[in-house]
């Protein structure tokens, strides 16, 4: 009797793909973990970014903030001048008052010294000095206006991505070789690191403004200090003075 041989079945797609599917499922898993590297150095490169932007703009502020205080400052310091110069005006009062008192008031008056005279301001603003420390800060924190600009959302260059990108061409062999061959994921790690550069960079420049406006607030808290003081003792002399006219 004829024995019947097995027939082959035919190659589905099915039997193929379980044949392949190793090398498939390889292939695909790093095409997935190539994307995801991708996908976070992405998303870390953007965070840096807001980052920077945000300490752009705190300096910004702390800039503005310094200017503000050395505004105040000088308006303390012309405040105590003008306190200084009703002093000596009330000095002066009393001189004369001394003097329609009594002929030897008058007598006294004539030979006793005359109080030094307080110089005329020029130009009518007296000058102020803030400290040298919130001056440098200054300085050093205006000159990164550009960076703020280029750095707000709103102001930001639409070609900012490209150019990121064509900088990784720019660096040296031996930078070169410390990053990633793949040309985009290269172009996030170098953009990573120069975020994260400048951060520390600006966290410095933040510091230095800090120190220098703790500096100057207490300048001017002892020139407030002396000020009152001066008040205090101004507002004593104009009630006697106010005592001797009515008794004239």
């Amino acid at each position: 009797p004829r024995v019947a041989l097995p027939r082959a079945r035919p190659d589905t797609p099915t039997r193929h793909k379980q044949r392949t599917g190793g090398a498939t499922s390889g292939a695909d898993r790093a095409r997935y973990l190539q994307q995801e590297v991708l996908r976070r150095s992405a998303a870390t490169a953007d965070s840096t970014t807001r980052s920077l932007s945000l300490l752009y703009e705190s300096e910004r502020i702390g800039v503005a903030a310094s200017e503000e205080l050395i505004r105040q400052g000088e308006a303390l310091k012309r405040t105590e001048q003008m306190v200084d110069k009703m002093d000596q005006d009330l000095k002066t009062s009393q001189r004369h008052i001394n003097s329609i008192k009594s002929v030897w008031g008058g007598l006294v008056n004539y030979f006793k010294a005359k109080p030094p005279e307080s110089k005329p301001e020029q130009n009518g603003a007296p000058e102020y000095y803030a400290n040298s420390r919130l001056k440098e800060a200054m300085v050093s924190s205006k000159e990164q206006e550009s960076k703020y600009q280029e750095s707000h959302p709103n102001l930001r260059k639409l070609d900012d991505s490209d150019n990121d990108f064509n900088k990784a061409d720019l660096v040296s062999s031996v930078q070169r070789d410390a990053y990633p061959k793949n040309q985009q994921l290269r172009a996030y790690h170098q953009k990573i690191d120069t975020n994260l550069d400048e951060m520390s960079s600006g966290l410095s420049r933040l510091k230095s403004l800090a120190l220098g406006l703790q500096t100057e607030i207490e300048e001017q808290d002892d020139m407030l200090d002396r000020l009152t003081k001066k008040v205090e003792t101004l507002d004593v002399n104009i009630k006697n003075t106010d005592r001797k006219v009515r008794q004239l």
